[in-house]
């Protein structure tokens, strides 16, 4: 009898169609050269992407520039393309004085795609009761964009397609989707799990509809982080050379996809959101977003590669034991692949994986390890 999985007696077959070490793992001993490498495997990965045209640098505009508990704040808000425009919060020392080093807070997500950026920041004593509960449970009660710019960076966040300011709204899609759905008072927490409830059955549909255009739902948020970076290393008061990126869940996810893109990303800490193709595929593909898969992929780089891509920049892995969202086997197992990736290009110093006892979260303990290692990585000796 086949061990149960996602696909039953088709389960074992279907693990087996990507070979391990995949096609252009760096594990494979044809690769001797860690550039000649990365440029193959880093093409291949963009191509299956799949992404979107979204334009050049954005051109962001300031809506409200203030300080808040230490900080300087710019809301920001810039249109892309396509869609609604995109809105973002811009942390810093208050008072701060030349270029500092910069990371992209990646945000979570947690099911919730009514909220954004506003899931790992604070820029008012006014918080809506269910961001309190959300940074409540997965970050310790903090916003953790707000305690890393007090460190001394610029830190970045916008939301990311389909969420908040970039979410899909109820009024333009169809009777047969929306059913009695309605946003008339939007802010309302009844209301927001309503359409929370909606839009995690709508994931359906705009996967289904995004391959229909030619694209992928992976190749449209990273399409769109980049341009976040673009404005990033645009700016007067940022150290393009000294940029790092991180994020819990979801926001892990764009970290490892952003990081395995963009050579701009220097340093990287993913958080929460390691393990392997073949967990997906056996065991956990149910717990999972639309947001995760990229055809063909598989076959050529295992997940935890795509953030080797970027290899030798260091990178940091911060799991949770009891997170239900992956098997700890399949996390140990990307820990290994990695530790293998780092090893052969030279840095092994430059790769850390932590496994922290708990569930699902991105707590103060962990915290403190991701931002030593970004004062480790991107502040100046």
């Amino acid at each position: 009898m086949p061990t149960e999985n996602m696909l039953g007696a088709y389960g074992d077959w279907a693990a087996r169609l990507a070979s391990d070490p995949a096609r252009l793992s760096f594990r494979q001993p044809r690769f001797k050269n860690l550039a000649e490498w990365r440029k193959t495997a880093r093409e291949t990965y963009r191509q299956t992407l799949l992404q979107p045209n979204s334009g050049g640098v954005p051109k962001a505009t300031v809506q409200h520039r203030f300080e808040y508990d230490g900080l300087a704040v710019e809301h920001l808000s810039w249109q892309l393309p396509y869609g609604p425009p995109t809105e973002a919060v811009l942390l810093k020392p208050a008072g701060a004085k030349g270029k500092l080093p910069a990371v992209v807070g990646l945000h979570d997500h947690g099911g919730n795609k009514y909220f954004g950026l506003r899931k790992i920041t604070q820029i008012s004593a006014e918080r809506h009761p269910l961001m309190v509960q959300h940074q409540d449970h997965y970050y310790g009660g903090k916003a953790w964009a707000n305690e890393l710019a007090k460190r001394g960076y610029v830190v970045l966040v916008h939301d990311a397609f389909a969420f908040a300011s970039r979410r899909v709204r109820v009024g333009d899609v169809p009777a047969v989707l929306k059913g009695k759905l309605t946003e008339v008072n939007p802010e309302d927490p009844e209301e927001i799990q309503r359409y929370n409830v909606f839009a995690r059955g709508h994931e359906d549909e705009v996967s289904k509809s995004l391959l229909c255009a030619g694209v992928t739902w992976p190749g449209v948020f990273t399409s769109e982080d980049e341009r976040a970076v673009d404005y990033l290393v645009s700016r007067p008061d940022v150290d393009a050379n000294r940029v790092g990126c991180c994020g819990l869940s979801g926001g892990g996810l764009r970290t490892v996809f952003l990081t395995g893109l963009d050579p701009r990303i220097k340093v990287s800490c993913c958080v929460g959101m390691m393990t392997t193709w073949r967990d997906y595929l056996l065991n956990k593909c149910h717990t999972h977003t639309w947001m995760c898969y990229i055809p063909t992929l598989p076959r050529d780089l295992d997940y935890p590669e795509i953030l080797g891509l970027n290899a030798p920049n260091p990178v940091l892995v911060l799991n949770n034991n009891q997170d239900s969202l992956f098997t700890l086997p399949e996390m140990q197992r990307a820990d290994r692949i990695l530790t293998e990736v780092y090893q052969k290009a030279k840095a092994p110093e430059r790769y850390k994986a932590s496994f922290y006892e708990g569930p699902h979260k991105f707590d103060q303990p962990m915290q403190a390890e991701a931002f030593a290692w970004f004062d480790r990585w991107l502040k100046p000796a």
